[in-house]
């Protein structure tokens, strides 16, 4: 019975009681042609599953939620900052989310990207446009420019999620999809100019993560994926995985990102700089070229010693000073070791999205 279920949801279902091997790291092999329709919603490790109430089920309908899951494709504007990091020609995965044709996805598969293509689970093309990127969070927003023929997915309760918890990676690419358990939820950092005060790790990884649906039991989305990770587990042993920004993270600011393409208030600021940590320092490792922190004369190499009064020693620190009562366009004071001699350096911030060539208007 597969047929009749969309193409890259095929094979996702396994049988549940190989759950346990997900500790393991073995991996699932696929259900058989006769698999049923529904899923039932996995038990947490070593539990049952809660009984459904009177006239309820704990199945989760696949090809519902499978419709929702959309391949994304973008091709990026030319000259673009970021083609030589992330392409030109992006494919990942979205989410529908509401019945106008909006789709949740990664920042980094749509950022100065001109072109964008939605693929549904029937393998029907729909032009679509951006409609947010918002860089504090990773998240994006697409609309097609119909409405894609699916029932969208209910967003879930991140907060509530625990560790050991099973959930379904679901992906447009690759086998479309897998179970895995939530082996950590802690902060996370990105040399990028990035952080999570907490971010969903799960393991075993799956290779096909960008833009990937973190589903819950009850089928309701838990995050997107963002990064696959050394080390997924915060402890002994380290179990390699992936990082899904959390969907709690969506809901305060979504109907600002429809409405008027970004959060509310002003923007966060950036220095385009990637320092990495190392022995107790701060390195600078790559400055954005043309970015605030090139302009101000940062460079590979030097040491970040300060933020204004404040000492740093770790990528957290850094971000957290610069953040601080500080919005885009602000100065930010650095105290900087160049070669053998400390400099007093001045950045001017700007919105990070500002960065990126515009896009084509219509």
């Amino acid at each position: 019975m597969t047929r009749f279920l969309p193409h890259h949801a095929r094979g996702w279902i396994v049988p549940l009681a190989l759950l346990a091997a997900i500790a393991l790291l073995v991996p699932f092999p696929a259900y058989p042609d006769d698999a049923p329709r529904s899923i039932a919603a996995p038990s947490s490790a070593g539990t049952a599953a809660p009984k459904a109430a009177e006239g309820e089920s704990n199945t989760i309908d696949a090809s519902k939620l499978f419709g929702a899951i959309v391949k994304v494709t973008t091709r990026s504007v030319p000259d673009a900052r970021t083609a030589d990091t992330l392409g030109t020609i992006r494919e990942g995965t979205g989410v529908v989310i509401a019945r106008n044709g909006l789709v949740l996805t990664v920042g980094y598969l749509v950022v100065e990207a001109d072109d964008v293509q939605i693929t549904d689970a029937k393998g029907r093309t729909y032009p679509a446009t951006v409609v947010a990127d918002d860089t504090t969070t990773g998240f994006a927003l697409v609309r097609t420019a119909v409405p894609i023929d699916a029932t969208p997915i209910v967003l879930g309760d991140s907060g509530k999620t625990t560790e050991h918890e099973p959930v379904l990676i679901a992906s447009a690419e690759g086998d479309g999809a897998s179970f895995a358990l939530i082996v950590s939820k802690r902060p996370f950092t990105g040399d990028w100019e990035y952080h999570l005060d907490s971010a969903l790790f799960t393991s075993p990884p799956t290779t096909d993560w960008s833009g990937a649906a973190l589903i819950d039991r009850d089928g309701k989305l838990l995050g997107i994926g963002l990064l696959i990770v050394k080390e997924a587990s915060d402890g002994d042993p380290k179990l390699p995985g992936n990082l899904f920004v959390p969907i709690d993270l969506l809901k305060p600011i979504l109907a600002d990102l429809v409405r008027q393409g970004h959060r509310a208030g002003p923007a966060r600021p950036w220095l385009g700089v990637t320092a990495d940590e190392l022995a107790g320092h701060l390195f600078v490792t790559k400055v954005s070229p043309d970015g605030p922190a090139d302009r101000a004369g940062l460079a590979v190499g030097d040491i970040i010693l300060r933020v204004g009064d404040d000492p740093v020693q770790s990528q957290e620190d850094f971000y957290r000073h610069v953040w601080a009562e500080r919005h885009a366009g602000d100065e930010v004071p650095l105290k900087v070791l160049k070669g053998v001699d400390v400099k007093e350096i001045t950045v001017r911030s700007m919105d990070h999205v500002a960065y990126y060539r515009p896009r084509a208007t219509i």
